[in-house]
This record gives structure tokens, C-alpha cells and sequence, in this order.
């Protein structure tokens, strides 16, 4: 899908990857970006950008949600391409707290999940739509050190996975976007962080991704290309892929670490 002429949602937009994707697209000639994040002045900053619109939504509410996508729908237009990507990390294992396990899932699936709800019938009914969710490498492989992280992005991966082979009859097209380490606010100071072994990418070259894939409709988005070679390496031997992640939480530390 060519991004010109598009209205665009983006959540998340404050910062990071997606206010990159905004600054990004914009590029493309869009009829319109919305930039959404709870960080309100944030998003409506990215939106100055660009001339665009900027909304605070918590996207962990789902009458929120639903009422971003009307609003965007009545007074902008139909939702041509919703990017959600907005979600947090929590650090830990099996011990974290039931109300911090909710509140990532919250954040890290249920808002992918919510947003299809309320904009997958519209797309239906007018016959296509494009859906981009930003989930991680840690979604594919897992999160040395970060139970709650590498579970929730593994089930936001699932869910992309579902919403495409359910929905692209009907026209919707579906990327999932997993990196490794990006420099946002969520990596600040964790440059020796597991998930930058193979190095820390700026978000531009992310967003950069992101255009391309939808360009091509490309499912899996992987600006860490050799995250496809330990895809491989799991599905070839998981018993030497969990050998290899015991080795790698041996040196970066888990929650089991004393």
C-alpha cells in the first residue's frame, strides 16, 4: 500500500518509534497523520511537525480507543492505516506482581486487540484497511530478564499473526514490526542491555522499515535482519536455541540470577 493520500493513526507518537514513523510518513504525502499518545503536549508536538492532529488517549482504555477511531473517522476521514504501537516493559520473572502483569498486557496486546475490535468492521465494510503492530524480536525469540515483556509480545505477534490470515480475504493487510534494541526512552541507559547484543538501531531506520513493508505488504518486519536467522536457529533445534538462552541469561542476568 502506497502511504499518499492515506489517514494515518499512529499511537505512541510522542517519541521514539512512533514519532518517527510520523516524521517518516509524512514524507509519503498522506491526507492526514494523527499522532495519539498519553503523553497529550508530546503528541500534539509530533503532530505540529507535520500538520497533523494530535489526541491524549490512554490506549490501555478501551472507551478511548473507540473513541479516537469514531472521532478520527467522523471528523478526518476513514482510517486508511492504524499503527499500534505504543507499549511499555516490566522487568522480572514469575514473581512480578499480578497488577504489573496486568498492566503490560494491558498495554502490549489488549490495546492491538481493542483497536481491531472497533476498526476491523469499518475496514471490512469498505473493503480494506492496513493495520501495523508494533511488537519485538522479543515476540520471536524471547526477553532474557523480563517475564511479563517476552510474553506479551509474544502474544501480540500471535495476534497479528491471527488478524492476517483471518482478515486478508476481506482486503486488510497486516505488518508486525519486531525489532532488537531501538534508542528510545524505554532503552535510555541499557546500551548493554541483552536486547542490544547485536547492536542499538535510532528509530529513523525503524521507520524506514515500516514504510517499506507496508509499500511491499510485507507481513514481518525485522529492521535487525539477522533476527530471521535465530527464528531459524529455534524452529531447527529448540533444544540448542533454550542452550543458547541459558548461556546468554548466565551473563546478562535473570530473575533467578541471586
Amino acid at each position: 500500500m502506497d502511504l499518499e493520500g492515506r489517514v494515518i493513526v499512529i499511537t505512541g507518537a510522542a517519541s521514539g518509534i512512533g514519532r518517527a514513523m510520523v516524521l517518516r510518513f509524512a514524507k509519503e504525502a498522506p491526507a492526514h497523520l494523527v499522532c495519539v499518545d498519553i503523553d497529550g503536549p508530546g503528541a500534539e508536538a509530533t503532530a505540529a511537525e507535520v500538520g497533523g492532529t494530535g489526541f491524549r488517549i490512554d490506549v490501555a482504555r478501551e472507551a478511548e480507543i473507540a473513541q479516537l477511531i469514531e472521532t478520527v473517522e467522523r471528523d478526518i476521514g476513514p482510517i486508511d492505516l492504524f499503527c499500534s504501537n505504543a507499549g511499555i516493559s516490566v522487568e522480572g520473572g514469575v514473581e512480578v506482581p499480578d497488577a504489573d502483569w496486568q498492566r503490560i498486557w494491558e498495554l502490549n496486546v489488549m490495546s492491538h486487540v481493542r483497536a481491531a475490535r472497533h476498526l476491523v468492521p469499518l475496514m471490512r465494510a469498505r473493503g480494506g484497511g492496513y493495520l501495523l503492530n508494533t511488537a519485538s524480536a522479543a515476540g520471536l525469540l524471547n526477553q532474557v530478564g523480563a517475564a511479563p515483556y517476552g510474553v506479551t509480545k509474544h502474544a501480540a505477534v500471535g495476534l497479528a499473526e491471527w488478524l492476517a490470515m483471518t482478515y486478508g480475504d476481506d482486503g486488510i493487510k497486516v505488518s508486525v514490526l519486531c525489532p532488537q534494541a531501538v534508542r528510545t526512552e524505554m532503552m535510555r541507559g541499557l546500551e548493554d542491555h541483552v536486547a542490544a547484543i547485536d547492536g542499538m538501531l535510532e528509530p529513523e531506520p525503524v521507520a524506514d522499515a515500516c514504510v517499506q513493508a507496508i509499500r511491499d505488504e510485507v507481513f514481518l518486519v525485522l529492521p535487525h535482519p539477522q533476527v530471521r536467522d535465530y527464528m531459524r536457529g529455534k524452529a531447527q533445534d529448540y533444544e540448542r536455541w533454550i542452550g543458547g538462552m541459558r548461556k546468554l541469561n548466565r551473563r546478562f542476568g535473570g530473575p533467578n540470577d541471586g
